[in-house]
């Protein structure tokens, strides 16, 4: 089934995408003046990746910078440049599009492609919630004897804007993007490592992208902040940890990442774009792939990491990855050691 998306469904999508950015996946804002963009051109289609032949290829489109960034900017001709590069790369043989990730702007990106280049939107992500590195956002294609990765980025203006493809090793070729993001000022737009359909139904997070609108939808119902947390926890089978002040705050730009910690009460958040860990006393209580999700109760929104703000007062709310539509790459020990060296020094 194709689903045409009605401007609804773009609003509930960035609220559930920043729900399940999990602290990234950029800003709330970004999101609904993308949602405004992308709709004043036309109506983006979901696909049902049941639709498609296993043997079909797709490619995944995202967007890498740190959310902070001062001076990040795409456009829309450079987010069309990159994916109708990486489709004369593959002999105009792609059926479609994914996204990386669950976000607040992830959720909904490759929808503007869609509506530009007529091409569908598949509801199968590479992951159902939002990760901090290209490559864990990669469906373990590193791990494929031989893989060679391909990748087309654009982004920046002015003096920032650049463009480029690069091709090799894929931890080399996500850290390439990676830099190249800072060189754009902050963000740049990626089209990178077409597959088949029939290795995303066993790698990547099919029907998330659904789920973020539902999840959304669910959020917009809510009148007061307690009603809009009962029914977030109530879908996601969440747990509210904790409600106070945010104290503590501290934010570094590290590589293009935004890393560091907060406190809530007594319980301790560290973050690497998205939430890392929830500790209480030392003891560490969650932990990355778990989704921790931040909430401000005056405003009744949620709030990602770069947003928030000391005495800022939020809700946290924890979900077990159990209940999530993860990738397999959430499940590799060594992506997951990562996490360890980056913020080890902060927490």
């Amino acid at each position: 089934m194709v689903k045409v998306l009605t401007y609804e469904d773009g609003i509930a999508a960035v609220y559930g995408g920043t729900i399940l950015g999990g602290g990234g996946g950029g800003l709330l804002e970004e999101g609904l003046k993308l949602v405004e963009e992308i709709f004043a051109v036309g109506a983006p289609q979901l696909m049902d990746i049941s639709e498609l032949d296993n043997e079909d290829l797709i490619a995944c489109v995202a967007m890498v910078g740190a959310p902070s960034a001062a001076h990040q900017f795409i456009s829309n001709e450079q987010l069309c440049w990159s994916f109708s590069k990486m489709n004369s790369y593959m002999a105009n043989r792609l059926k479609g599009i994914i996204t990386n990730e669950n976000g607040a702007i992830t959720t909904i990106n490759g929808w503007l492609q869609s509506v530009l280049l007529h091409v569908p939107v598949v509801d199968a992500p590479c992951n159902g919630r939002a990760h901090p590195t290209g490559i864990m956002g990669s469906l373990n294609l590193h791990e494929q004897p031989h893989y060679q990765s391909v990748q087309f980025y654009a982004g920046g203006k002015n003096k920032w804007a650049l463009q480029g493809f690069v091709e090799g090793d894929l931890q080399n070729t996500a850290k390439s993007v990676r830099h190249a993001s800072v060189l754009a000022g902050g963000l740049v737009g990626v089209t990178r490592n077409p597959v088949t359909i029939g290795y995303l139904k066993e790698h990547g997070a099919p029907y998330a992208i659904s789920d973020a609108i539902a999840l959304g939808y669910s959020f917009l119902k809510g009148q007061t902040m307690d009603e809009k947390l009962q029914n977030v926890m109530r879908h996601l089978h969440g747990v509210h940890i904790v409600s106070g002040k945010v104290t503590n705050y501290s934010l570094t730009k590290e590589n293009g990442f935004d890393v560091g910690k907060l406190m809530v009460e007594d319980f301790s958040l560290t973050f690497w774009n998205e939430y890392m860990t929830l500790a209480k006393a030392g003891t560490i209580q969650s932990k990355f792939p778990d989704l921790l999700m931040t909430f401000d109760t005056e405003s009744m929104m949620p709030v990602p990491s770069a947003s928030m703000k000391e005495g800022m007062h939020v809700a946290v709310m924890q979900v077990d990855q159990s209940y999530l539509k993860l990738s397999t790459t959430m499940k590799n020990a060594a992506l997951l050691a990562e996490i360890d060296e980056v913020i080890g020094a902060v927490r």
